[in-house]
């Protein structure tokens, strides 16, 4: 694993994409105790950024995080994302927002946010880039980096263009190590070509990992050593040549406990297990599932105008697939859809979605196929 960046403790985040719950509101005192035994198994990287709970994730960081220690105690990950900014004029005032909302004087970090080739002109012509560069002169940022979402060739040509960029935040897991649509080893090869540290994101592709097939479960049971679904996906992740962090975006405190159990005092991935793991990615290619992450971008930044929970919907459609849980056709009925909530074959096709999805689903389509699953 890379060593740069060294006010990095250890080679795990706290990813706060996805945090505890009470309803619709953040879980503040779950997340204060996930945050406290995070820091005292000497952790110390939150990543954050403006859409994620729909402000929600900011807010609660100042109220946990940079409200209850000191500055020196933790390092901050915050992004600009392509919604929120216009014009260059728009960014500063964007950015101080940022730091308002968490409570700090600076970042750690700061990325510009999923970055394709389609969003990249627009970060171009904004001079985003410069921007960052200029407020890391002026002490506001201590790294610039980017998220990424694209092709190797994208990353490459964002690479050469801005070669300032520190590090680069990529998903990554044992699933899309070869999946022509992400290329995540073919992305990692690539910052490696650059010389830029990797933060990996998505290790356990928003819980697709972690409850798997019977037939895949098995696998991993046959190892004996005891060991959690979630620590194969992330150990994979954080054993690769040029990864400085994986980050893992914890709801509840038995996944922060679990992870810190195997991430503190880190070994990589044995031949057994990396055998396990070939087999486990078999049998998923031999399932016909939706690769959904559940990021919400299609719902958060869209907003999509018939109210579809496209990620809850995928999952519904998932579950059925893998474990043949006819249960969640009620589920979908009663729960996804009640209300002011469209069916999935509500969908009017703006294609909305599919323009924020950063797995570059065919949503319309996916949809369509979910309604003759779940609403036969």
């Amino acid at each position: 694993m890379d060593n740069s960046f060294p006010e990095i403790k250890t080679f795990f985040g706290f990813g706060c994409m996805r945090l505890p719950m009470n309803g619709s509101e953040v879980d503040i005192e779950q997340f204060k105790d996930m945050a406290d035994y995070f820091i005292e198994n000497g952790f110390n990287y939150f990543d954050t950024a403006h859409g994620y709970i729909d402000g929600k994730s900011e807010k609660a960081i100042k109220v946990v995080v940079s409200d209850r220690y000191s500055r020196d105690k933790f390092l901050l990950t915050d992004k600009l994302t392509e919604p929120y900014f216009k014009t260059e004029e728009d960014i500063r005032p964007f950015f101080q927002s940022q730091l308002d909302a968490c409570g700090v004087e600076y970042f750690d970090f700061y990325l510009m946010h999923a970055q394709n080739a389609g969003n990249f002109e627009h970060f171009k012509k904004c001079r985003a880039y410069e921007t960052a560069f200029d407020l890391k002169k002026e002490g506001k940022i201590r790294h610039v980096g980017l998220s990424f979402h694209d092709s190797p060739e994208v990353l490459d040509k964002i690479l050469t263009t801005y070669p300032e960029v520190e590090i680069v935040q990529i998903q990554f897991n044992y699933m899309d190590y070869e999946d022509p649509g992400v290329q995540s080893r073919r992305c990692l090869e690539v910052c490696r070509k650059h010389g830029k540290p990797v933060i990996v994101m998505e290790p356990v592709k928003g819980g697709n990992l972690v409850n798997i097939p019977e037939a895949a479960q098995k696998v991993f049971e046959d190892l004996g050593d005891g060991l959690s679904n979630a620590s194969y996906a992330i150990r994979f992740a954080a054993s690769q040549e040029g990864i400085r962090i994986v980050l893992s975006g914890m709801s509840d405190f038995a996944q922060m406990k679990d992870n810190v159990s195997f991430m503190k005092d880190f070994k990589p991935l044995d031949e057994r297990e990396q055998a396990a793991i070939t087999k486990v990615t078999e049998i998923f290619m031999g399932i016909d599932t939706i690769p959904c992450t559940s990021c919400h971008y299609c719902v958060e930044q869209n907003h999509c105008p018939m109210n579809i929970d496209i990620p809850g919907i995928f999952s519904c459609f998932n579950k059925v697939k893998m474990y043949n849980d006819m249960g969640q056709k009620g589920f979908y009925n009663n729960v996804l859809t009640s209300g002011d909530k469209g069916k999935a074959s509500a969908c009017i096709e703006c294609g909305g979605c599919e323009e924020a999805c950063p797995q570059h689903l065919e949503i319309r389509a996916l949809l369509k196929e979910a309604a003759e699953v779940l609403e036969s």
